[in-house]
């Protein structure tokens, strides 16, 4: 399959005036179309910094990083802010959702940015808000809806811009096991189905058990790469 995420030797370095961090040190892995791959390691390993510069929110400080192809490093930051738009979806620990938009409104918030017509805009968010098992609470705001229903709603906006693949930071971190179990099988499907690939930033064996590819990291490096 080919390549989606492409790194050699990517370094990202933290500087304050006490100390240097390598956050990420020497990295190199390609992620292929249609994985679905879990990023394990200890709190301070590097798993979401490496996410971050995946998804454009950072920049590495040395070595090559290609998403789909593009060199996102040399991207400007409005060229950089317009490709995460159409090509990556993300699902954050927080969610992140709009307080005031009703679920259907934040799912179709993304594609509103892309400049999608009114139409189409309703008809995938209400097909996505079902494929996560929330059709009858399409019109609930955040604050209606309890933890795990909030994460699905973000599960539902990352995929609503059709991106070619989604980063999930800690996605089950703060749900409860029967919906962390929910919201994995939602994952799983719409990988298999759809063929959409998903990179996990994780603690949560449940998701490793899930993974197909699990990446080890300490100390920003790679201590080892397997395919249970």
């Amino acid at each position: 399959m080919k390549a989606i995420i492409e790194m050699k030797d990517v370094c990202k370095i933290f500087k304050d005036s006490a100390q240097e961090v390598r956050a990420v040190n020497n990295v190199s892995l390609n992620v292929a179309q249609g994985e679905f791959t879990a990023i394990v390691g200890p709190s301070g390993s590097g798993k979401t910094t490496l996410l971050n510069l995946i998804g454009g929110l950072d920049a590495p400080t040395s070595g090559s990083l290609y998403v789909d192809g593009k060199d996102i490093a040399s991207l400007k930051e409005r060229e950089m802010t317009a490709f995460r738009l159409h090509h990556i979806g993300f699902v954050f620990q927080a969610y992140n959702l709009i307080p005031v938009l009703s679920a259907k409104e934040n799912v179709a918030f993304v594609m509103e940015l892309q400049g999608r017509k009114r139409k189409e805009m309703d008809k995938r968010a209400a097909e996505l808000l079902e494929a996560v098992g929330l059709g009858e609470r399409m019109h609930s705001r955040p604050a209606q809806l309890s933890g795990g229903q909030q994460q699905r709603v973000a599960v539902a906006r990352a995929l609503a811009s059709k991106p070619k693949f989604v980063l999930a930071d800690e996605p089950t971190a703060n749900l409860d096991s029967k919906s962390a179990e929910n919201l994995l099988e939602i994952m799983e499907r719409l990988n298999k189905h759809e063929g959409i690939t998903f990179l996990f930033s994780t603690h949560d064996p449940r998701v490793v058990a899930k993974a197909r590819r699990v990446i080890s990291l300490e100390d920003g490096r790679v201590v080892s790469d397997k395919q249970p």
